[in-house]
Order: structure tokens, then sequence, then C-alpha cells
């Protein structure tokens, strides 16, 4: 787990092993201090030597620059690694989530990646600048310590041997027994950002029911619960202080016994009591900040797996090696055609599919709602992969496909339609980057946007707001229609896209569809008879199987389903 975590470091392996070495040069100097310390009261002071006192004094104050500009260096190359590898881990996060297919997607809530993109990741970096850094110099400054407390003064030192162990046992089961805290906490940050992500997504439908204080207390309830689970955590790992200050205190005490007695005893000078006294301190400190590190990594253990649970995710849906890099034509076959969203055949979506589409047809969908008509056309551009049998576009299995090949081939309009913060025309780029500005208005004339688009304010550089909640719902989806066209794919799939539409509107655009793209494949999901009733054939489906599969006017006399649907809809129509 951790070495896997460890490859996103790359390029800052040099800041990464520069600060344990800056920090070694640290302790170094630290160390040293107590020692020419206790030189210049025993051999300066006490003696009234200025020239001792001058040397020694000299000697301080080198150490203390030096060990000045070792922690800065240290912190400074801490700081970049640190930071540096959390960029990296981002990075390698996110674009693995661009890998996934809609069956990962599915497999974690939206909540939880955010969460292990921010959150964990911080976790994991903090955890990260600590080992590079304090994990280095607590040991160093603990081992250091000990040796030079032990040449002053071996017999009083023998102390350190019995607090030592005591006192790190007990910090270690300490911090063993917040470990299962800290762990479900970051679980719950999973269910606090999903609380959030639902509230702002849907704040229109709470406010018309006002549930305001419904979602108030669902956050109340989820915060009270990160509450007193960090509380719990907390309060343990407090009990470190207490614990270190019994630990030093009677460490003061015995050294100032024992010490008292040996300077009186004419076995140690003052000037050694008083660095013994510094060097117990770091021996101590080091120890609570070796507890402190332990802390640390466990609480960002839970964040580690989680990270490496999104890095380890294979992708459902991969590109083949040397894959077809061209589609012949906008032609589409579904052969015995099996799909389940779980993988188990004895709960299928789709249920032997046969289908045959000419290239340049226009198709109409049309079923129940549940009926599994989005989840058919997603089989084209393989967002998803079918359970059984085969999707043929262009004559050729969609696996067989470069997948980037294929989708740049298969444009779709989807049923929910997401446009992203920026002007008008960088949203219809995403149909193509390279598109001219001839070609984004012929674009916008098909889809039948041109005329708001020049009512807005700077036309195509109108800023679209986060959620898009600056424009209408049917201006929302002739702008994914017009980027959808942009891509000039050879098959173009509408997923009930005109929905937000009047009827003229959606004449209108499909007029221009057949008019501009008449050898380009048009897939139309609809619930209105309107918009399919001129295509060149209507699949009806109904619980993932194709009942009907002929032309509008075949249908008519043919299908009970359609002709229901028909009539129902144009009643009292002329």
């Amino acid at each position: 787990m951790i070495k896997k975590i460890l490859k996103s470091v790359r390029e800052y392996k040099k800041h990464s092993i520069l600060t344990p070495m800056f920090m070694l040069g640290e302790v170094l100097m630290e160390v040293l201090i107590p020692f020419f310390m206790a030189k210049l009261l025993d051999k300066g002071i006490e003696l009234g030597d200025m020239s001792s006192i001058l040397y020694y004094g000299v000697c301080l104050l080198v150490c203390a620059i030096f060990s000045l500009i070792f922690g800065m260096m240290s912190a400074r190359s801490a700081s970049i690694a640190s930071n540096g590898f959390a960029k990296n881990l981002r990075h390698d996060l996110y674009y693995k989530v661009q890998d996934y297919s809609f069956k990962n997607i599915d497999k974690y809530s939206t909540s939880s990646i955010i969460t292990r993109l921010t959150t964990d990741v911080s976790n994991v970096q903090n955890s990260y600048q600590m080992s590079i850094r304090m994990a280095v110099r607590a040991p160093l400054m603990f081992i250091f310590s000990l040796i030079m407390a032990f040449t002053i003064n071996g017999k009083i030192s023998l102390m350190f041997l019995i607090i030592v162990p005591i006192l790190f046992g007990l910090l270690i089961l300490i911090a063993k027994l917040a470990h299962p805290y800290f762990e479900r906490v970051f679980k719950t940050y999973d269910e606090i950002n999903n609380v959030v992500k639902e509230n702002v997504n849907g704040v229109r439908v709470v406010k018309s029911y006002v549930q305001e204080n419904h979602e108030v207390e669902k956050f109340s309830k989820v915060s009270e619960k990160i509450y007193r689970l960090f509380t719990k955590a907390e309060k343990m790992v407090c009990s470190n202080s207490a614990l270190m200050d019994i630990s030093m205190y009677s460490a003061m005490i015995i050294i100032s016994f024992l010490g008292a007695k040996s300077i009186v005893s004419g076995t140690m000078t003052t000037g050694e009591l008083a660095s013994l006294f510094t060097y117990s301190m770091s021996i101590l400190s080091s120890l609570m900040m070796l507890s402190m590190i332990y802390v640390m990594i466990i609480i960002s253990l839970p964040s580690m797996k989680r990270v490496v649970e999104i890095l380890d995710e294979k992708p459902d849906l991969q590109s083949p090696k040397n894959g077809i890099a061209k589609v012949k034509d906008g032609s589409i076959e579904f052969k015995d055609v099996d799909f389940s969203y779980v993988g188990n055949p004895n709960k299928l979506s789709l249920k032997d599919v046969n289908l045959k589409i000419e290239s340049g047809q226009t198709i109409g969908i049309i079923g129940a709602t549940g009926s599994s008509k989005s989840t058919l056309v997603n089989l084209i551009p393989r967002l998803y992969d079918t359970t059984l049998g085969e999707v043929l576009v262009g004559g050729k299995n969609v696996k067989d496909y470069d997948l980037e090949v294929l989708r740049n081939e298969v444009s779709m309009v989807l049923q929910k339609n997401v446009l992203f913060s920026g002007t008008i025309k960088e949203n219809l780029l995403w149909g193509n980057e390279h598109a001219t500005d001839e070609e984004i208005e012929k674009a916008c004339e098909i889809a039948q946007a041109t005329e708001f688009i020049n009512k807005l304010p700077g036309g195509l550089d109108y800023f679209i707001e986060q959620g898009a909640t600056n424009v209408s719902g049917g201006q929302k989806q002739r702008l994914c229609i017009a980027r959808a066209l942009l891509k000039n794919p050879k098959i173009i799939i509408f997923d009930d896209s005109t929905s937000a539409c009047d009827t003229v509107t959606d004449a209108r655009i499909r007029e221009g569809l057949n008019e501009w793209m008449p050898n380009v494949t048009k897939i139309i999901i609809a619930q209105r008879i309107a918009s399919i009733e001129d295509a060149d054939k209507v699949i009806i489906i109904d619980e993932g199987r194709i009942l009907d599969f002929d032309t509008p006017k075949n249908l008519l006399k043919t299908s009970k389903i359609y002709k229901e649907i028909y009539n129902s809809q144009k009643k009292g129509v002329k």
C-alpha cells in the first residue's frame, strides 16, 4: 500500500532525501548546545576564565546559527516534498477516475471520491511530511541525547531505561485505542459530504417543499456523529500530555536528587547537571514526538487505504491493444445481446436484443419509464459492455475499437444535460476544441440555439454559472445538442434530449438534422410521438425486450402499444 502511494513522489525525491539530511544536521547542532553549555559553566563561569567563556560562547553561537539554518532548510525541503507529493497524488487519483467506466463510478459515491481527493490526500500529505521530517528528528534526538546523558553520568541515566519503555508502551497503547475512532470519522466524512452535495444540487426542491429544517436536522445528525467520534479519539490522545508531564517531572526529581548528591561528592559538576536536565527533556520530548507521529500515521492509514482503493481499481472498460482506429460508417447491429448492470445473467436489464440499423437511418425508441431505453443506447459507444452477445458499429465489434476513436464517432446528448461553468463557447468547444466560428454558428443554428444566444449579454461569451442555473432547461438542452453536433459524428444519440423544448422547436431541430446531416445515423429516444413519427424505423421496448422494430406507418397497424400511445397523444389534434 505504502509502496503504491510513494510512486507519486516522482520528481520530489530530491527534496524528500534532503529533508532528513538537513534534519540530521539540526539534531547534531542541538545535541552539541547542552554539551558546550556545560563547558561554559564549568570551565568558564565557575573558574572566571574569560578566554574559555569567549571560546565556548562562540561555539554555542555557531551551533545555534547552524541549527537555525539546517532547521529552515529542512522545513523548506519538507514543504516542497510534501506539497509536491500531494499534488502528484491528487493528479494520479483524478486521472485514474477519468479512466473509470460507468460501472467503476457506480461502485463509489460522488461524495466518497471527493473526500478521497481532498481530505484523505491531505491526511496522507501530513503523514508524509511528518515521516520525512519529525520521524527522522525524534529517533535521532532520542539516540544522541541518550548517548550524551550516559556520557555525562551513566548511573543517573540508567533511570531512562526504566522510564522510557513504560512511557513508550503506554503512548502506543493510547494511540491504538484511538485508531478505530479516527477510522470511523473518515467514513462519516463521506456521509456529510453526500448530505451537502444532495442539498446543494437539490436546493430548488428543498425550498419548494419547505424542507430546510429537515435538511438542517439531517446535516446536524451527521455533524454531531463526527463531533462525538473526534472527541472520543482526541480525549484518548490528550492523555499523552498527562503521561508526558508525569514522566518528565519524575525524571527531574530523580535527576535533581541524585545530581545534588553527586555534586556534593565531587563526581559531577554543576554544568554537567544542567546539561543532563536538558538531555532528559530532549529524550522525553522525543518519545512524545514519536507517539504523535504514530498517532498521525494511525490517523492516515484509513486515508491511505481509501486512496489506494481508487488507484487499484481497474477500469472495467479498456481499449484493446492496436484497437481499430477508424469507424467505417454509422451502421449498428445488436447480436443476441443480454445486459446486466451487476453482471448477473439472472438480473438482466436487456434480454435477447437483436437489431440491425443501416448507416444514415433515423431510428426512434419509445417505451415506458424504466424499460431500458437508455441502457440500450449506452452500449453503442461502449459506456458499458454487454453481458452476452455483441454490439457492432461500422461492422466491427465495439470491443475491438480504440475507445477514444469509437466515442469520437458516437455523439450523445444525455438525458441529464450537463453544462460546465464557463462561457457558452467554451462549453460548445467540448464537442470539438478545434471548431471554427462558422462551425459553431452552424451547430447552434441546427440546434435552434442561435436566437436565444444572440439575446444574451455577450452572446457566445455569456458565462454559464455552476449548474447552468442562469439558463432555462430548454436552452440547456439546445446547447448540449449543438455541442454534440460539433463532433461531426457518424452516429448521434438523443436520449429524451428535447423534452424541455416546445414541439415547434423540436420539429425544427429534427428538420435541421435531416437537412444538414443526412448520412449520420440518428437515434432518438422520446416520449412524444411527434419526435419519432418521421423516423425511418421505431423500436418499441418494454422491460428490456424489443417488442417491435418497424416503420411508424406499419407500427400503427401492427403494434398495440404504439397505436395506444399515438392515439392518446394525437387525440384532439387536427
